[in-house]
């Protein structure tokens, strides 16, 4: 059973997310929330966290240390975050990736119009410069 414990060091963080490629440039900007999953016996397997307040919440940067993957400890990981944003209020949760659409969609996202994305995703870095057009835009209500 997983457990998540609140990021105070992001440079492990960082280090997990840019040897995966994905974008670690703006985990320290203000309305980021992050979270290490944590193993009962205390070895961290993964991140993940939310962006924003409010009905509308981005999912970031989850991502798995390559050598638990495979084994259900993602899925977990994004049940877990689902579960704190909605205790936070959202209703949708939107996420943007380049290669791991087939896993989201397998969780009950469903892909989105960019075009028709709420201001709350469409104003974040994720959304207006770190991803590039191309990243497939998910949704999913919580």
């Amino acid at each position: 059973m997983l457990s998540l414990q609140s990021v105070t060091d992001l440079q492990p963080f960082a280090d997990l997310l840019r040897a995966n490629g994905l974008p670690a440039d703006d985990l320290g900007e203000a309305g980021r929330r992050f979270w290490r999953a944590v193993t009962p016996a205390g070895t961290t397997i993964g991140y993940g966290g939310l962006e924003g307040d409010g009905p509308d919440m981005l999912l970031r940067s989850v991502v798995i240390d390559s050598a638990h993957r495979g084994s259900g400890v993602g899925r977990a990981l994004v049940a877990l975050l689902l579960a704190e944003a909605k205790a936070g209020g959202a209703s949708e949760v939107w996420l943007l990736t380049l290669s791991a659409g087939d896993f989201f969609r397998d969780l009950g996202f469903t892909n989105a119009d960019r075009a028709t994305a709420p201001s709350a995703i469409t104003s974040s870095q994720q959304f207006s410069a770190l991803c590039p057009a191309s990243a497939q835009l998910l949704v999913k209500s919580v």
